[in-house]
């Protein structure tokens, strides 16, 4: 069955790419793709602009009517180098933490980490101008995501992955976004998608090509094969009923002046 013009909010990073080049090339689903950083996706769900979207783990217990769909998630079972916090100086010593403002997941398990595993209470606050990390004080750390935190490797003396030091504190895998939809989406519609994230996920080094992601300077194909892990199982799910239980709110400040 032909399913005509889904909207679908996916997140504009490398980690995704396997998605958008399924339902790219996947024959039975036709979509309107609006590719976006993980808070413009949650934005373009809640205000109607999406039907289906890759939502950020940590938005999820906020949606009304939605259901979580397909057996994919954007997670990790270990290192995802695409989550860090950057620093000079070991975790127990940082004061003040700036934030990656395209991530709410992110943020709020840097808040259960903080809480729960480092037990620090830092300052927070906003990070929206990126130019700000080659400024760092001593006691500053930052927290990048997605493909930016590639140009931050070894920068810093320290760096803490958020998805290792979560595997560390619980045991458990993480998943930083799901497949969600509104409740009464067509079974159809879910069963294209569904086929088109295996056809994706078997065609990582395709998807690659057809990014230009091979031309980067690191490697994206070790990176979506080792680092990312796109199935979403019973223990990730465990994992982040945990973390929704754990009910961390960090609300970061404006920049200090």
């Amino acid at each position: 069955m032909m399913v005509n013009n889904a909207r679908i909010a996916a997140v504009s990073y490398l980690n995704t790419i396997p998605f958008i080049y399924g339902i790219r090339h996947e024959g039975n689903l036709r979509a309107d793709l609006l590719l976006a950083p993980p808070a413009d996706c949650y934005k373009a769900y809640a205000e109607g602009k999406a039907d289906i979207a890759l939502m950020p783990s940590a938005m999820v217990p906020t949606l009304k009517s939605t259901d979580i769909i397909t057996d994919y998630c954007i997670g990790a079972s270990g290192k995802v180098r695409t989550v860090e916090l950057f620093s000079n100086v070991p975790i127990g010593q940082v004061r003040r933490v700036f934030l990656d403002a395209h991530s709410r997941t992110s943020v709020q398990l840097l808040g259960y980490l903080a809480a729960n595993y480092w037990h620090i209470a830092p300052e927070w606050y906003e990070l929206s101008d990126y130019t700000q990390v080659a400024y760092a004080q001593k006691e500053d750390a930052f927290l990048l995501i997605g493909d930016k935190v590639f140009d931050h490797e070894g920068l810093f003396n320290y760096n803490y992955d958020l998805s290792e030091e979560w595997k560390k504190a619980t045991s458990m895998p993480f998943a930083f976004a799901v497949w969600v939809a509104r409740k009464g989406t067509s079974y159809e519609l879910i069963d294209g998608l569904e086929r088109a994230f295996t056809f994706g996920v078997e065609s990582i080094w395709e998807a690659i090509v057809e990014a230009g992601y091979d031309q980067k300077p690191y490697n994206a194909y070790e990176y979506l094969t080792q680092n990312i892990d796109f199935v979403f199982n019973a223990e990730k799910h465990s994992a982040l009923q945990k973390f929704w239980n754990a009910g961390i709110k960090v609300e970061p400040r404006s920049n200090p002046g």
